[in-house]
């Protein structure tokens, strides 16, 4: 079946409001699923192209980051696309309307989008509905990244998190604790250490590690200074966590109000995402999920060679579209046949291996 060009997609939709635009894609999305097959030419080998992330099997070393589909929508379309995992939400407790529009705004000659939206979503039950209903069709890994309501204060704010744990812990297949947007008010004082060794606690109390089976991750914030970084990755590996995802979006004040994300965030993250994986050399057990800028197989390659495996994209399937997905596919047959290995799997062992001789 013939791959419709998504330049051509593109060029009418760029004329459109961004949010007006990204409601309707998902909409349609999610009624038909299958116009996945008429954007997409991945091939969808999990044996080639699926690597261990925590608990979870990745179809493929890339998956949808979250902010996309936020009530878990069109989960079955971006699987047939050929995404390896997706991650959906931000969901909250209750449902909210999110901040004053216009909240989107695209750079489209930097390839980058700033956005306040403010976790805009129709709850935690419509969403876990939605996610119970997808995964009896896909088999694909469900991530669920859990924020908290706008009114609900800085002191009760694990609370809106207990919540989440308890209705998503039978049925996500890994949660993400989002203390990192910049669009919620005081959300990102949660990142403080004292502040998040607290809620780490009450997460450990109620829910101890015989409880609660699914991957913990805890998505962090570029702006964040080094070093409070590796304050955070050793609380994430003291509290027994699966790991981090690295990073939000980043504040440029200069660009107005909101977090930036695309080609504008990507050097900032992947300071950060590249100063994590020096950090677990040392503890090799957590895991890293990289997002923020990534774009192309050279991207992903430099992570690979930095120690990471996973990674999510969603700003640059925007802009790309789909065949984000069969270029990055392409390069990576390219580099298994250099390499001589048939699987990705293979090709992040032996550099691990290359690595631990460095």
């Amino acid at each position: 079946m013939k791959i419709v060009p998504y330049d051509l997609l593109k060029n009418v939709l760029f004329n459109f409001d961004p949010e007006l635009v990204h409601d309707f894609s998902i909409k349609l999305a999610g009624r038909y699923s299958a116009i996945a097959s008429l954007m997409s030419s991945v091939t969808i080998d999990k044996l080639k192209y699926g690597i261990n992330v925590g608990s979870c099997n990745w179809h493929f070393p890339v998956g949808l980051a979250a902010g996309m589909d936020k009530d878990c929508q069109a989960v079955e379309f971006f699987s047939r696309v050929g995404f390896g995992a997706i991650e959906v939400g931000t969901v909250t407790p209750l449902p909210q309307l999110g901040n004053d529009k216009p909240r989107l705004f695209r750079y489209k000659d930097e390839n980058s989008i700033r956005n306040k939206m403010g976790f805009n979503n129709r709850g935690s039950e419509e969403l876990l509905k939605n996610l119970l209903a997808v995964k009896k069709i896909v088999d694909v890994p469900v991530g669920v990244n859990f924020g908290k309501n706008k009114l609900t204060s800085q002191k009760d704010a694990i609370k809106d998190y207990l919540k989440l744990f308890d209705l998503f812990q039978n049925d996500a297949d890994y949660v993400v604790m989002n203390f990192s947007s910049p669009n919620t008010p005081g959300l990102r004082d949660l990142q403080q250490i004292d502040r998040m060794r607290e809620n780490f606690q009450e997460i450990r109390k109620q829910h101890s590690a015989s409880t609660f089976r699914r991957d913990i991750y805890v998505k962090i914030s570029p702006d964040l200074a080094l070093a409070d970084v590796s304050e955070i990755v050793k609380l994430v590996k003291e509290f027994s966590f699966t790991g981090l995802i690295a990073t939000n979006t980043t504040i440029m004040p200069e660009r107005g109000e909101g977090g930036i994300s695309g080609e504008l965030l990507k050097k900032k993250s992947e300071t950060v995402r590249f100063h994590i994986l020096d950090e677990l050399r040392e503890c090799p057990e957590l895991q890293l999920i990289g997002v923020g800028g990534v774009s192309t197989f050279d991207d992903v390659w430099r992570f690979w060679k930095r120690g990471g495996k996973a990674v999510q994209v969603l700003t640059s399937l925007i802009f790309n579209g789909p065949s984000l997905l069969s270029q990055i596919q392409n390069e990576i047959d390219v580099v298994l046949k250099l390499n001589l290995v048939a699987t990705v799997g293979e090709l992040l062992q032996n550099i691990a291996q290359a690595k631990k001789h460095e």
